[in-house]
């Protein structure tokens, strides 16, 4: 990871290679917008509230410490228990529908997400900023 000379986080965000960008947009697309399109599913508000607080935190955390390897903490803080609840429903997923497709896809999007911000946090607490 290098240094990110950038004023907003969303700057920060379109300084990054092009790859991380397309994953970072697949997370907004199935987090929020699958969260809209299935507003009906019990699981799709829980998620947008997640999204949200997610939102507000990574925001606050790039305005304190920059673009570095603690933002992982917003997803490790708000989407730790969102995947815990999700894994708790997965009886209710039925991938035969869309909606159930939409939370298998968001829960294996959101893990791999997370398996990499518990790396990143952990090498930040151990020192390793950028």
């Amino acid at each position: 990871m290098t240094e990110i000379a950038a004023q907003t986080f969303s700057e920060a965000i379109m300084m990054q290679p092009l790859w991380l960008q397309g994953w970072l947009g697949w997370m907004v697309l199935v987090n929020v917008a699958g969260g809209l399109v299935f507003i009906r599913r019990p699981e799709a508000k829980w998620v947008l509230i997640a999204m949200v607080g997610n939102a507000i935190f990574m925001n606050w955390l790039f305005a304190e410490y920059g673009y570095q390897r603690i933002l992982g903490l917003a997803h490790v803080v708000f989407w730790t228990p969102l995947l815990a609840y999700l894994w708790l429903r997965r009886k209710h997923w039925d991938l035969q529908t869309a909606g159930g497709k939409w939370i298998a896809v968001l829960f294996a999007t959101n893990l791999t997400s997370l398996v990499i911000d518990y790396i990143d946090v952990a090498r930040y607490l151990s020192g390793e900023r950028l």
